[in-house]
């Protein structure tokens, strides 16, 4: 029965091996992933072939990095665009409190077009969801008909933004 070769870390020396590593433990990422990583939060368009140089891979190489790091949840490639650019003059940080199974509300807001961003949390909130809305009277339907209404909701508190201090997506790299 002839041997079979066992996958292991690719370095630029071993590239025309054909081998990688591909570890599927959560959070397993070498150095190179990282790199290649935080060069896509910088630029999400950027080519294959400039990150395969400033990573010291081939390009085939990051180009199979990245589609693992897609497949397996690891990374997004996304547009991230600015609300008030596109006619969201509203946003707000919610808390929610629930009486019953928590789980089945944050779903019931996760459906909510408005809500982007829904946690569960342990803390004076059951669940934290970010929303935006057109304005004023669209955040006023959006807590009252579409989050109040939802069984089980309890207690509804919220965070209106005013100025963005900080926002980043650069965690990962690290």
């Amino acid at each position: 029965m002839p041997a079979t070769k066992q996958p292991r870390h690719s370095s630029p020396s071993d590239e025309g091996s054909g081998f990688e590593l591909v570890n599927s433990a959560p959070g397993a990422l070498d150095a190179a992933d990282r790199q290649i990583i935080g060069l896509l939060q910088r630029d999400g368009r950027r080519a294959y072939g400039a990150i395969a140089e400033a990573v010291g891979l081939s390009e085939a190489a990051v180009r199979r990095r990245v589609q693992r790091l897609r497949d397996s949840g690891v990374m997004q490639i996304v547009a991230i665009t600015d609300p008030l650019q596109l006619g969201y003059g509203r946003e707000a940080l919610i808390g929610i409190r629930v009486h019953g199974d928590v789980r089945l509300v944050a779903d019931k807001i996760a459906a909510i077009d408005e809500a982007n961003y829904v946690v569960m949390t342990a803390g004076s909130f059951d669940i934290i969801a970010e929303v935006i809305a057109e304005d004023d009277n669209d955040l006023v339907h959006l807590l009252n008909d579409s989050i109040r209404s939802i069984s089980g909701v309890t207690e509804v508190e919220t965070f209106l933004y005013l100025k963005l201090a900080k926002q980043t997506y650069a965690w990962g790299t690290k």
